[in-house]
């Protein structure tokens, strides 16, 4: 046997999750909120939510995908690598980041090989720039040079997934051309930054509004959002999605981010890293979720709920940032980290449900 047994899989799943909930409570607090937070969660806040949790999480689902032992090397070691950042050693959790995104880019690679198309190249291409990412926070440049591959990771990562799935709607020819070709710009902006910052951040803010436009134009979920349950709930996280990355994308293009103070940036950062991720979270995971772990996850009209909160939340941070003031923003940052735990606690609520009787907890009357 080759693969993992699902349970094996839950520990790795765990890490992420670690790195998940001290990179929120780091967040809060960054945002001046009194929340118990230790400081390696506050000082490496993006290192732990887009390298240690996403990179974890996006790390296994591919390594289930092709059913490899060796693959599930990079969930561990980017896990630990985010366990070793909050336990304050960071040039050891660094060089696990990049050793984990290094097999992580191996395994997206053996995918490329064995089935070449251009989502397979875009999954591929975003496991690169989490590797570029890495390897910057380990040569000790600023936190600040990472962030345009983190970006280039998640956008490339949820672009790839969405291109294979519009195979099933008429996508002209040109047009899956021009979303790949805006794809390596992507890629390369962020490179082009490590030399030319600001040129590099306008040139990927502009890309990103394309993607999101394609993404609004030729995905499937232009029209499963007229359907119901299931779809309907996928296809609005979605399209919620795609114009939040729109929305930070311009902020970016235009120099926003730059002209007017850290608060445009912040608005910049977290409408893509926030609004656009989360929400693609939020839509994948009832999918996603019963292929890692085997665990099903029925749909549930209770999963709206953290929906709402997320982009209700977000849209009043970004006020704040905006110039409603420091309290809407506090307050939207603190609805954000309500709306992710409302999240996890819903899917728990929702996996348990669903779950064969034999392993649900006995009830009293048992």
């Amino acid at each position: 046997m080759t693969d993992l047994r699902p349970a094996a899989r839950a520990p790795l799943l765990g890490l992420g999750f670690v790195a998940l909930l001290l990179g929120v409570a780091g967040g809060l607090a960054r945002l001046g909120l009194a929340v118990p937070a230790v400081g390696a969660g506050i000082a490496w806040h993006g290192a732990l939510m887009a390298s240690a949790f996403f990179g974890t999480l996006i790390a296994l689902e591919r390594a289930v995908a092709i059913a490899r032992r060796w693959a599930y090397l990079a969930p561990a070691s980017s896990g630990l690598g985010g366990i070793f950042l909050l336990a304050g050693y960071p040039r050891t959790a660094f060089a696990l980041l990049v050793a984990g995104s290094a097999v992580f880019l191996a395994a997206s690679a053996w995918i490329w090989a064995r089935h070449k198309a251009l989502h397979t190249a875009l999954l591929a291409m975003g496991a690169f720039a989490l590797l570029c990412a890495n390897l910057v926070l380990l040569s000790g440049r600023p936190v600040e040079s990472a962030v345009l591959f983190w970006i280039a990771f998640l956008s490339l990562t949820i672009g790839g997934e969405r291109l294979e799935l519009s195979r099933l709607s008429p996508v002209p020819r040109f047009a899956r051309g021009a979303f790949g070709g805006a794809s390596v710009l992507l890629l390369s902006s962020a490179l082009a930054a490590l030399w030319a910052y600001r040129p590099g951040v306008r040139a990927s803010g502009l890309l990103l509004v394309l993607m999101a436009v394609w993404l609004v134009r030729y995905d499937i979920a232009a029209r499963t959002v007229r359907a119901g349950g299931l779809a309907r709930y996928i296809a609005l996280c979605l399209l919620a999605g795609y114009a939040w990355l729109a929305f930070g994308g311009v902020l970016l293009a235009t120099g926003s981010a730059f002209d007017n103070g850290r608060a445009l940036w912040d608005a910049a950062l977290h409408a893509i890293l926030l609004g656009f991720v989360f929400s693609m979270v939020f839509g994948h995971a009832p999918v996603i979720l019963p292929s890692v772990l085997r665990v099903p996850l029925p749909y549930s009209p209770a999963l709206y709920a953290p929906l709402v909160l997320l982009h209700a939340s977000l849209a009043l941070r970004i006020a704040g940032d905006l110039g409603l003031g420091v309290p809407a923003r506090e307050l939207g940052g603190a609805g954000n980290a309500l709306a992710i735990a409302a999240f996890i606690l819903t899917a728990v609520a929702q996996a348990l449900r669903g779950a064969p009787p034999r392993l649900r907890a006995p009830s009293r009357d048992s």
